[in-house]
């Protein structure tokens, strides 16, 4: 089902961000609306089938050509996303990331997906906490690079942050 479909289908999630503008909300709720109370498990191997159909072609080649130019040994190369970090995690391996950081799904404690975020979305500022969180608050960001208002508080922490920079279609 597209989007559009989905909207359609079940609008409570996007009547309700019309009215709060709360992202994490948004994402949950449809998430769950899509996929139900789908085990997390389930969930896992869903997103394995896909990385490996799908493989590195989900990202731009030009973003890729500078990730992989990157030296492996003293620097950290990490994903900071508001993405989920379940999704997004076998493909930070695929690439060879060090870390990814990312939203959070719920999960109920017998393991079924929750209509609620484990957290907050990891967006803005939030995504600078993640971060302080992980490497400690004196962590040194030299290169950052985002796409979408939501990195402009990593993009302005780094030394080098890059806004919009890879143009090339995956």
């Amino acid at each position: 089902m597209g989007l559009g479909k989905a909207i359609l289908a079940k609008p409570g999630p996007f009547l309700g961000y019309l009215k709060t503008r709360d992202r994490g909300a948004l994402k949950s709720r449809f998430l769950y609306n899509l996929l139900g109370d789908i085990h997390q498990t389930e969930l896992e191997i869903l997103i394995q089938a896909f990385v490996s159909v799908t493989g590195r072609s989900l990202f731009r080649p030009d973003a890729m050509t500078t990730w992989d130019s990157l030296p492996d040994s003293d620097v950290k190369r990490v994903i900071v996303t508001a993405s989920p970090e379940l999704l997004v995690g076998p493909l930070g391996a695929l690439i060879g990331a060090d870390r990814v950081i990312g939203t959070k799904l719920g999960f109920t404690a017998d393991g079924r997906l929750k209509p609620e975020l484990e957290g907050i979305n990891c967006r803005g500022e939030e995504k600078m906490c993640r971060l302080r969180a992980v490497f400690g608050d004196d962590f040194d960001l030299d290169q950052a690079y985002g796409d979408t208002a939501g990195d402009h508080a990593m993009i302005a922490a780094a030394r080098h942050g890059h806004y919009r920079v890879f143009k090339q279609k995956p």
